[in-house]
């Protein structure tokens, strides 16, 4: 009998999937504590994840019997992927299942900024009217630039496209062809930077691209350039960003990440007038949620039952 452990909140369809699979067994507190958790994971066989779990070496060793993470998401910067490689883990994620959700919400992100829609509420909302206050520039004709050209960047890229925008994207990981095929140019990361009216983040953190976003670059874009991320917060300096947008620099920036989750309330992008801000809701409506954790769910029987790996995030493990 293998047993799962689900520490994070997922939908109940995950857990009826598991629970009706001969063989496992299915432990799902949801949003339990760490030092719960570093207790109740010693028997666990696998986990299903999302981001409010952090899966380091210490979480590890108190994991004698872990053979399998499923990270119900697309990001795995919360777990040590080289620490689960050592003790012979699989890391999997589930990456298709939050696309639209998130290329939706980025959207709604640009399409807010560039036109103060939560200002204007707020405003009205107090009792004003202030229409020449928020004044704002239309999508048509604007450059997109999307840094990141996977599933949601192209997803990203089709909706642009509806709104008459142009696109261009760097992407080192891309086949040319693929980019080539949804009409969106393969650029170098300065051209990128240099030609983009907005900028949308859909990048892994690796050594390369932490704090991408910074004075340097940005100094080398355009002005009044509007800045969007939904992806993961630490791919921007905030205090350098917070500076560019002060000078007028950055024309305005929408952020649904930060490098802290929850944001420390002295965030220096906080309370900023052109900045939008929401906390960490891309991936955040039902239809992904169900979508990811069955996804995850699956994953775990597929492996456990039948020895049978997909969406490896530290494929080198799977040869050995």
């Amino acid at each position: 009998m293998f047993h799962v452990l689900i520490p994070d909140n997922v939908h109940q369809k995950a857990i009826d999937l598991l629970e009706a699979s001969e063989g496992i067994s299915v432990s799902a507190p949801g949003g339990i504590e760490r030092e719960t958790l570093l207790h109740s994971v010693a028997d666990a066989h696998a986990l299903i994840i999302r981001s409010g779990v952090t899966a380091d070496a210490e979480l590890f060793s108190r994991a004698p019997q872990l053979k399998a993470i499923a990270r119900a998401g697309v990001g795995v910067d919360n777990v040590d992927l080289a620490a689960a490689s050592a003790r012979g883990i699989v890391v999997m994620n589930t990456p298709g299942g939050n696309t639209i959700s998130t290329a939706e919400h980025t959207f709604g992100l640009m399409m807010a900024l560039s036109r103060h829609i939560p200002q204007g509420h707020q405003s009205l909302a107090e009792g004003r009217w202030d229409r020449k206050a928020f004044t704002g520039v239309e999508l048509k004709g604007k450059t997109l630039g999307i840094i990141g050209l996977g599933r949601i960047g192209q997803a990203i890229a089709a909706r642009a496209h509806a709104f008459e925008m142009s696109t261009i994207a760097h992407d080192p990981y891309l086949p040319p062809a693929v980019a080539e095929a949804i009409n969106v140019p393969l650029l170098d990361l300065d051209e990128v930077y240099a030609r983009a009216d907005y900028l949308t983040l859909h990048a892994l953190v690796t050594a390369e691209t932490r704090g991408m976003i910074n004075a340097d670059t940005i100094a080398a874009m355009k002005d009044g350039v509007r800045i969007i991320n939904a992806a993961r917060g630490a791919l921007i300096h905030s205090g350098q960003l917070a500076a560019a947008l002060k000078s007028g620099k950055v024309a305005g920036a929408a952020l649904d990440v930060y490098e802290q989750e929850p944001p420390p309330s002295d965030h220096p992008l906080i309370g900023l007038p052109n900045v939008v801000h929401t906390p960490h809701l891309a991936a955040s409506t039902s239809d992904a949620q169900i979508t990811v954790a069955v996804e995850a769910a699956q994953l775990v029987v597929d492996y456990l039952l039948e020895g049978k790996a997909a969406n490896v995030c530290n494929p080198a493990e799977i040869s050995r």
